[in-house]
């Protein structure tokens, strides 16, 4: 498993180029506005379709989260960019031993209020505008181990460019529950419901 590292300078270099590449790469990062719980950690669940989504979330994060960001990553995602273990990534590898050490990683950090831990249940990317989202499993053993310490934030992202050649990136967000959730299954209704209703506002601006 490769863990996050503290350096300060690859730490504000991160942020630098993450803060670089928003302003290049997007006209615009529209999200709504939730109340957030200082007092608790932040379990953010989101889709993924792009390495662009974890971009977008990291800006949120600075912007209206405000928490110490942390992102569960595929091994092979974080051996080809090493650079993002000092920006919160950690690894998980689903054919190893080692994904029963990541996912109880991932809730010790939920320990912590300070913290926010991203992770995409889909476990690979998926088309930005698939109708369905299906989780995998190891998800739910973070939410049993870290036994309703944080607050639970589902984020559905749609980027389309419209009439720019900027994109435009609008994610919708969401509070859960956190002890609701008996099963995979519940949780992922959960969000599917959320996804459905933010995939169809995205709709609804294409049209317009």
């Amino acid at each position: 498993m490769i863990y996050p590292k503290k350096n300060i300078i690859f730490k504000w270099s991160v942020h630098a180029y993450v803060y670089w590449l928003t302003i290049r790469k997007f006209k615009e990062i529209n999200f709504n506005t939730i109340s957030v719980d200082k007092h608790k950690s932040v379990l953010l669940i989101a889709n993924h379709f792009s390495a662009w989504d974890t971009v977008v979330l990291f800006w949120i994060n600075r912007k209206l989260l405000k928490k110490k960001f942390h992102v569960m990553m595929l091994e092979s995602t974080a051996i080809k960019e090493p650079f993002l273990k000092y920006a919160g990534g950690f690894s998980i590898n689903k054919t190893s031993k080692d994904m029963i050490h990541s996912l109880d990683f991932a809730a010790k950090l939920l320990d912590d209020p300070d913290n926010l831990v991203l992770i995409f249940p889909q476990g690979k990317i998926y088309s930005n505008m698939v109708s369905e989202v299906v989780f995998e499993k190891g998800i739910m053993q973070v939410i049993k181990k870290a036994a309703g310490k944080f607050q639970l934030i589902f984020a559905a992202t749609f980027i389309e460019n419209f009439d720019n050649f900027k994109p435009v990136a609008n994610t919708s967000l969401k509070t859960g529950i956190a002890n609701s959730f008996n099963t995979i299954l519940d949780l992922q209704e959960a969000y599917q419901q959320h996804y459905t209703q933010s995939r169809q506002q995205q709709i609804q601006i294409i049209k317009q």
